[in-house]
C-alpha cells in the first residue's frame, strides 16, 4: 500500500463543501469517484480541513492510500482526466505513510476577498463579496490586530458547533488593499467552523460602523458567540496554502 500526497484546487461554487454530504456533490466525493474509475478501489481522500459549502481552495491538501502502481507523479494529470474543470490536482507525489492531511498540519492561510464600488464585478461575483459602501479600513486593521495570538475563539465558532478545544494560534491577520479588492488574510495553526467568516463578519459591522474595534476583543475574551457579528458568506472565502513540518504547498507551487 502506498500514500500519495495531492495538492488541489478548485471553485467551490457549485459544491456542499469538501466532504461527502447526502445534501449534495462534494469535492471529496468527486476524486473519490476519480480514483475508483482510475485504480478499481474504493479509496478515502483525505483533506487538510473541510471547507465550507461555496467555499474555494487554491491550495487544499489531501492523501489517500492506494496498491496502484502508477508513478505518483502521474495521478494528478489522471485524476484530472475524470474531474470536473472546476477541480484540479496541481501536484501528486508519494510521501511517507506517517503523513496526514489534517493531523500533519501545523500552519494553514486563509484569504477572504472583498470587493468595492457601486457596481459588482461580474467576473469577480463567485469569488467576492461586493460591498456598495466603502468601510473604516483604518477600524478594521485595528481589529485585526486583535485576533494574532493564542486565545479561546469560542465566540467565533458555529453556534451548533460541537468542538470542545477552541483555543488557536494565530500568527498574521491583516487587511490588505489592492485596487478596488480588500483582502483579509489570516494565518494560524488551525480554525474552528466558520471561524474566519465569523471574524471577517465581525469586523465588516465595525467597518460599517455598528461595533467598535475592541468588541472583537470583547468578544474573544467573553467566548460568547452573541458578542461576534454575523457569519460572512462563503463565495469571498478561500483556502490559499497548508504548511507542514516538510511539505508547503506555495514553496512547491512556486517550484513548479
Amino acid at each position: 500500500m502506498r500514500r500519495i500526497r495531492t495538492i488541489i484546487s478548485y471553485d467551490g461554487t457549485g459544491y456542499v463543501g469538501w466532504q461527502v454530504q447526502p445534501n449534495g456533490v462534494s469535492v471529496q466525493a468527486l476524486l473519490e469517484k476519480a480514483l475508483f474509475e482510475l485504480t478499481g478501489e474504493q479509496i478515502r481522500v483525505e483533506g487538510s480541513g473541510r471547507t465550507d459549502s461555496g467555499v474555494h481552495a487554491k491550495a487544499q491538501v489531501a492523501h489517500f492510500d492506494t496498491e496502484a502502481r502508477m508513478a505518483a507523479d502521474k495521478f494528478a494529470i489522471a485524476m484530472n482526466m475524470h474531474l470536473p474543470p472546476d477541480i484540479r490536482v496541481l501536484f501528486s507525489e508519494e510521501c511517507d505513510p506517517s503523513f496526514h492531511a489534517r493531523f500533519s498540519a501545523k500552519r494553514k492561510t486563509y484569504r477572504y476577498t472583498v470587493q468595492l464600488g457601486p457596481h459588482a464585478d461580474v467576473f469577480l461575483r463567485t469569488t467576492s463579496l461586493h460591498l456598495h459602501y466603502m468601510p473604516d479600513e483604518k477600524a478594521m486593521q485595528k481589529a485585526a490586530g486583535y485576533v494574532i495570538g493564542t486565545h479561546d475563539f469560542n465566540a467565533f465558532k458555529c453556534a451548533d458547533s460541537a468542538m470542545e478545544n477552541t483555543v488557536r494560534t494565530i500568527e498574521r491577520s491583516e487587511w490588505t488593499r489592492d485596487g478596488n479588492l480588500l483582502v483579509y488574510t489570516v494565518e494560524g495553526n488551525g480554525f474552528l467552523y466558520n471561524m474566519v467568516r465569523i471574524l471577517v463578519g465581525t469586523m465588516l459591522e465595525i467597518g460599517s460602523g455598528k461595533r467598535k474595534p475592541e468588541d472583537l476583543l470583547n468578544a474573544i475574551n467573553n467566548g460568547n458567540r452573541k458578542d461576534a457579528g454575523a457569519t460572512a458568506p462563503a463565495h469571498g472565502l478561500c483556502l490559499c496554502r497548508v504548511v507542514y513540518p516538510d511539505f508547503d504547498t506555495e514553496e512547491v507551487l512556486h517550484r513548479g
